[in-house]
């Protein structure tokens, strides 16, 4: 009896004979090298068990119970407006926020990361005044006195860095 397997480049059907099989071969098509695999024995044939409709049934209705609950709890809760956040977003002025990005920036620059996650925790409830000012950081030169130490191309990947953070 001859194994029948296809090629995984080209797709064409296969016969090769049992003594290839758990060998290495070539594709007589594409001569793509391929792997025989061994003859098919009686051991491995499984017969399917036949389906439970019951517990099929049981599964569903479960599953439409962790559905209904999950949405349920959502609504009681409120889905929070911002990762990190609880309710509504205290507003923070122009001059703060920038102080908090500058933080961050020097703190990304340092390496100081565990204090970074912190202060941009901070800025991510306010993406939009947040877009803002890195826009102006990265038009402005030289850049804020707190920053220019950092090499211009450090920098820059800084501020990108914190774009997608908060996008």
């Amino acid at each position: 009896m001859a194994i029948k397997l296809h090629c995984n480049a080209c797709g064409k059907k296969i016969e090769a004979p049992d003594s290839a099989g758990g060998k290495w071969g070539k594709c007589p098509a594409c001569h793509t090298k391929l792997y025989v695999p061994l003859p098919p024995t009686e051991d491995d044939e499984l017969k399917l068990a036949p389906i439970d409709e019951t517990e099929e049934q049981k599964k569903k209705q479960l599953m439409q119970e962790t559905f209904r609950l999950t949405q349920h709890i959502l609504e009681e809760k409120g889905a929070p407006e911002a990762p990190g956040t609880v309710g509504p977003v205290p507003e923070i002025n122009k001059e703060m926020l920038t102080n908090h990005i500058i933080r961050y920036l020097r703190q990304m620059a340092n390496g100081d990361l565990d204090t970074a996650q912190r202060t941009a925790d901070l800025i991510v409830p306010h993406r939009r005044k947040a877009s803002t000012i890195l826009e102006q950081l990265t038009k402005s030169y030289p850049p804020d006195p707190e920053l220019e130490d950092i090499p211009p191309q450090v920098l820059s990947g800084l501020i990108r860095n914190l774009r997608t953070r908060i996008s």
